[in-house]
């Protein structure tokens, strides 16, 4: 009798035990991603039985609320959890966490060609008539929305009697000219962590000779490490940085606030374009709604009208050709090789020696 009261109440516990690691679990207490900010969206956000479209991005809220706004005008029972990650994050959130999300948003364009190399993502038809450009679908899963240079961001006031550098080879110059000007007020991605810095420094490795040799000079003026745009882009309007090295252009060109402290320099030799991306996620609870978004996206950015919504600049044509300076990053297999784990780990480890310095 004993015995059977007390299995009882173990089964009684263990449902107990169960239920609640499932509403952590649906709630997203029990993820173990890293969650930067979260944001729900919509008339209906704070009603039952509302149409939920999850949304995982590395895209800062502000920048995308007014088109994730004008997508809900015409669904007033939908609502957008909006929830904003880093870009390794958003892989381990979707790789090894399978979190519940619908639409993966992403600038780092590498990691999201092998979400859907790896089968994390599925199939998209845009609806309509959009007239997307060949070079912005890969597969019918990654669907590129933005053209964003990587640019340099100077001080005006760092420069003061020195001439603007306009190209690598110029600043390159300038550093070694004037080392102790500007010791310690460097600043560029930490490609380990950033997922979007490490595309930037491979895509630069592929591009230019003199990758390295910019990478040694940087290191030899104690460079500042960083984990986003924004960070840097401040930290040169503080004047705690003279020179950012391969931030967003969108970001800072949107920080019209600080206009008359930073400057934005797209290099003349070639500027990366990084295409950013947004794929329909295989768990998808609502991949009609995820398909909608995409659609939405996809409009702003290419449609005849412009979309006062979309927050990039717009440019008529990518240009591929090798001697362009604006240089949309490819999608397709190759940016795959950067990421294979022995290739990952010998750029990380000449990149280290090369930077640090130690």
């Amino acid at each position: 009798m004993r015995f059977l009261v007390f299995s009882n109440v173990l089964t009684a516990a263990l449902r107990v035990f169960s239920l609640f690691c499932l509403a952590g679990i649906l709630g997203g207490a029990a993820q173990a991603f890293e969650i930067e900010d979260q944001r729900r969206f919509g008339p209906a956000a704070g009603a039952a039985g509302a149409d939920v479209l999850r949304v995982l991005s590395t895209t800062d809220t502000d920048l995308l609320a007014p088109l994730i706004e004008s997508f809900l005008r015409s669904r007033p029972t939908v609502v957008v959890d909006y929830v904003t990650v880093s870009s390794s994050e958003l892989m381990r959130a979707v790789v090894e966490d399978d979190a519940a999300f619908d639409l993966a948003v992403s600038s780092a364009l590498d990691l999201q060609t092998k979400l859907a190399n790896d089968g994390y993502t599925r199939a998209h038809s845009p609806a309509g008539r959009l007239r997307i450009p060949d070079w912005a679908v890969w597969r019918d899963h990654v669907f590129a929305f933005s053209q964003e240079p990587a640019s340099i961001v100077l001080s005006p006031a760092a420069f003061e009697g020195l001439e603007m550098p306009r190209s690598r080879q110029a600043l390159m110059s300038l550093l070694r000219r004037y080392p102790n000007r500007f010791r310690g007020r460097i600043g560029t991605y930490d490609v380990e962590t950033s997922g979007l810095g490490y595309l930037f420094a491979t895509q630069d490795l592929r591009t230019s000779e003199s990758f390295w040799r910019m990478m040694e000079i940087f290191g030899s003026l104690d460079l500042r490490l960083y984990c986003c745009s924004g960070e840097m882009i401040e930290a040169v309007a503080r004047g705690e940085l003279a020179i950012a090295y391969n931030v967003l252009g969108s970001y800072a060109r949107a920080r019209v606030d600080l206009a008359d402290r930073i400057e934005i320099v797209d290099p003349q030799d070639y500027t990366n374009m990084m295409l950013r991306t947004a794929v329909v996620l295989k768990g998808a609870d609502r991949p009609d709604l995820a398909g909608a978004f995409i659609d939405h996206l996809l409009r702003a950015a290419w449609g005849n009208q412009r979309d006062p919504a979309y927050p990039f600049p717009r440019y008529a044509t990518a240009e591929t050709s090798p001697t362009a300076a604006l240089r949309p990053i490819q999608m397709g297999p190759g940016l795959l090789v950067f990421l294979d784990r022995l290739k990952r780990a010998r750029f990380l480890e000449e990149w280290r020696s090369t930077v640090l310095q130690k």
